[in-house]
């Protein structure tokens, strides 16, 4: 299953939201959310920075990686940003590639 980062930032109510129930019940809110699309959650961590929380997940594809995405961000509680995770396995086989291109200018 492909893997994903999402970077979740608290927005508005979230932030009160996570002040009242507190991490443990967020993550477990996070889990039910992954799990009820065939994925699961790798790891979770709040952190300061530039994001409230990182979590490393699994679902089936990209379009349930972007329909949870969307559905997550269209709460207005939080605002997440997902990245495509490659293993080095990946990147093995796209150095394998070849792709046609012609930069700007050439």
């Amino acid at each position: 299953m492909p893997k994903y980062l999402l970077q979740v930032n608290y927005v508005g109510e979230g932030i009160r939201g996570l002040l009242k129930e507190g991490g443990t019940s967020r993550k477990a809110a996070a889990e039910a959310a992954v799990k009820s699309v065939g994925g699961r959650i790798e790891a979770m961590y709040y952190a300061f920075g530039d994001a409230d929380c990182y979590v490393i997940a699994e679902v089936p594809d990209h379009p349930t990686a972007a329909a949870l995405s969307m559905t997550l961000n269209a709460s207005g509680r939080v605002s997440i940003k997902t990245t495509v995770l490659l293993t080095p396995e990946d990147m093995d086989a796209a150095a394998k590639l070849s792709p046609s291109y012609r930069a700007p200018g050439q």
